[in-house]
């Protein structure tokens, strides 16, 4: 993604996870525990990586991206394909977005990055937020 501004990488998160499992101090019950939600995210919003799982190897690794934003209104929150994170760094203000790796084979799941994408904002404006509305509306 040729926008993205402040990555934190959590790779060595995920080699000491890994190391914990193949040493055994980690149950597999653990480590592979994708709810539905994830599994059916990486189903139909994920994308694909060559990458064979680190806990079964006998599957691929599928790529969700989440993103969180107060000027993304009702899509914050929702997984969207690298498509669509494209065309959503072109039109939208400042957001974040959270890729996790996904087995769908045995349910591994790790978070492999953050970043942020979308226009910056113009020094000394604050960012557009969303009205958020009461009860009584």
């Amino acid at each position: 993604m040729p926008g993205r501004r402040s990555v934190v990488d959590y790779s060595l998160q995920r080699r000491a996870v890994l190391a914990g499992v193949h040493a055994g101090r980690t149950s597999l019950y653990e480590v592979c525990d994708a709810t539905p939600y994830l599994t059916r995210a990486a189903r139909y919003h994920g994308d694909r990586t060559e990458d064979p799982c680190p806990v079964c190897r006998s599957s691929r690794l599928t790529t969700v991206s989440y993103v969180y934003g107060d000027a993304l209104g009702h899509v914050s929150g929702q997984a969207k394909t690298h498509a669509e994170l494209a065309r959503m760094d072109a039109m939208q203000e400042e957001f974040s977005v959270y890729e996790v790796e996904v087995c769908r084979a045995c349910g591994w799941n790790h978070l492999d990055c953050s970043y942020v994408l979308g226009n910056e904002p113009e020094p000394g404006r604050q960012p557009r937020r969303t009205r958020r509305r009461t009860a009584a509306e």
